[in-house]
């Protein structure tokens, strides 16, 4: 049995950016399904038009690379970017000053070692 081994260079991460037509009611009512269906496929958002989504190996960044594609609106531009864990953890996030520094979100890094 061969043994996988996880590592910050198999694990990936998908980010799914766009910009998305919303002056007529229709056009809003697609937009708004694009977001339903990446919410459904397992996303999070991360800013408003900003996506993402840990994949645990290559192939499971492929199929949801896939999935996005599939669900893609006719008008609008929407970009899918994918990095290996190592370099999301390079990400450097900047916040406002806060109330109160309890409420200070530390970014999410999974550590494999």
């Amino acid at each position: 049995m061969t043994e996988y081994c996880l590592n910050a260079y198999r694990i990936m991460w998908l980010f799914v950016f766009f910009d998305l037509p919303v002056v007529t009611k229709k056009e809003r009512k697609v937009a708004a399904q694009f977001r339903k269906s990446l919410m459904k496929d397992g996303f999070t958002m991360l800013q408003y038009s900003v996506y993402i989504r840990h994949c645990a190996s290559g192939e499971s960044q492929a199929v949801h690379t896939r999935r996005v594609k599939a669900s893609l609106p006719e008008t609008g531009m929407v970009s899918i970017l994918s990095v290996t864990d190592k370099q999301y953890g390079n990400i450097i996030n900047y916040w406002g000053k806060t109330k109160k520094a309890e409420h200070i979100a530390e970014p999410l890094q999974l550590e494999f070692f």
